[in-house]
């Protein structure tokens, strides 16, 4: 049975999105990357008060309570995995990446908001995540309804380029550690 026209095409079987809810995109990512429901709100409210014990005000979430977790929420969260967040320096070149040694893409891009149908003129920073699936590269930001494909290595390297080219964007590498320790994730000039 096929889609019919007008109808958003249903996410390939076996690829795990899960959806925006309040600030959480970080754990969204996280989830999206792994493939797994495996970060819940309370894990990563966890990790924060492991983060800085002492403070009253958490420097690593939202004031309110929400989430807008930060890349340090992120990065412990895949160590607890055995796995690295390996921050992509923007001045190399993508053909660089040994996208066999990479698990998955976490970005950190310019998000608007807005407020139902009328945007404001503020921006904020928001998670998603990119990861393979039989061969063909998703876009697993939580703010779609469902994963976008991006299609195969080169295009993945446009899709990276054209959010780095946006500026306010960082590029993080999801790697097993000792993939991050090895610096395998990049190819030899």
């Amino acid at each position: 049975a096929g889609a019919t026209s007008g109808s958003p095409p249903s996410p390939p079987s076996g690829l795990y999105h899960e959806r925006q809810r309040l600030e959480l995109c970080a754990l969204h990512a996280l989830n999206n990357v792994l493939q797994r429901p495996c970060f819940t709100r309370q894990a990563a409210d966890d990790i924060c008060k492991r983060l800085a014990p002492d403070a009253r005000l958490n420097p690593h979430r939202s004031l309110l309570g929400t989430g807008n977790y930060d890349v340090n929420v992120i990065m412990a969260a895949l160590q607890g995995l055995g796995l690295a967040a390996v921050w992509w320096d923007k001045r190399r070149a993508l053909e660089r990446l040994a996208l066999g040694e990479i698990l998955g893409f976490i970005l950190n891009v310019p998000s608007n908001i807005s407020l139902g149908f009328v945007a404001l003129p503020l921006r904020r920073q928001h998670w998603l995540a990119v990861r393979q699936h039989r061969g063909t590269y998703y876009n697993l930001d939580s703010k779609l309804p469902s994963p976008v494909p991006i299609g195969g290595e080169e295009e993945l390297r446009a899709f990276l380029r054209d959010f780095l080219a946006q500026g306010l964007c960082e590029v993080f590498l999801v790697v097993p550690r000792a993939v991050e320790e090895s610096g395998a994730w990049l190819s030899p000039e």
